[in-house]
Parts: C-alpha cells; structure tokens; sequence
C-alpha cells in the first residue's frame, strides 16, 4: 500500500518573488499544490541538489543577502 502524503507542519515561510514564483511553476508542472512540492524537494533534496554547486550558490546568496533586505 503506498504512503500517504500527510502535511502535518506547517509553519510561515518568507520568500523572495522570484522564488516563490519559481516554487510555483515548479509545482505546476509536477501537478502539486506549494506545500507538496515543497515536501519533494526536501525528502529528496539529497538527490535533487547538485553537490558542486550548492557551496558555491550558498556562498553567493549569502554575499547578496544583507543588500536584499534593504
């Protein structure tokens, strides 16, 4: 019998336009709703990140992040 999906945390998340817009579209073309795309992302995130590169993005983020919240 497959698991079911329960949702049972939900918490308030800020985010960027740009992410939201891009969590949005994602969930679109997988056929599920923001909550449950972002269940897949982070049960799966060790297969769906790319190793090389996260260092490298989270450095970057970081560096740009105080000059975002102004």
């Amino acid at each position: 019998m497959p698991k079911r999906l329960r949702l049972t945390r939900r918490f308030p998340v800020a985010m960027t336009e740009d992410s939201y817009r891009r969590l949005r579209r994602f969930a679109r073309e997988a056929g599920l709703d923001e909550g449950e795309a972002l269940s897949f992302l982070f049960e799966n995130f060790d297969s769906v990140m790319d190793e090389e590169k996260l260092p490298h993005r989270l450095r970057l983020f970081n560096a740009e992040l105080e000059a975002r919240k102004k």
